[in-house]
């Protein structure tokens, strides 16, 4: 069984996930050494392809659940408001 390209929003979002999350990490930690910067870029990585994993593909989009339409329509429980009589107007 093949396996499914990544969409453009997976892609969009896990790079984005890795370069700010890379930059964040960096800018907390305030790391220099060589072993913590490969520590954050695995991390980061990590953290990417899990956000381009949990992106909802456009395909396997779940149906909703259909419901029996009811036996009769509904009709409006409100009586229609009684006519107003016509007044005249007085010639003045």
């Amino acid at each position: 069984m093949a396996m499914p390209r990544p969409t453009a929003a997976q892609l969009a979002y896990g790079s984005c996930t890795v370069i700010f999350s890379t930059l964040a990490m960096l800018l907390l930690s305030q790391t220099s050494s060589g072993p913590g910067i490969a520590i954050i870029a695995l991390a980061a990585l990590a953290l990417g392809l899990l956000v381009a994993m949990t992106v909802p593909l456009p395909g396997k989009r779940q149906a909703a659940v259909e419901q029996p339409a009811p036996a009769e329509p509904l009709r409006a429980s409100v009586p229609a408001p009684a006519p107003e009589p016509v007044r005249e107007r007085a010639a003045s």
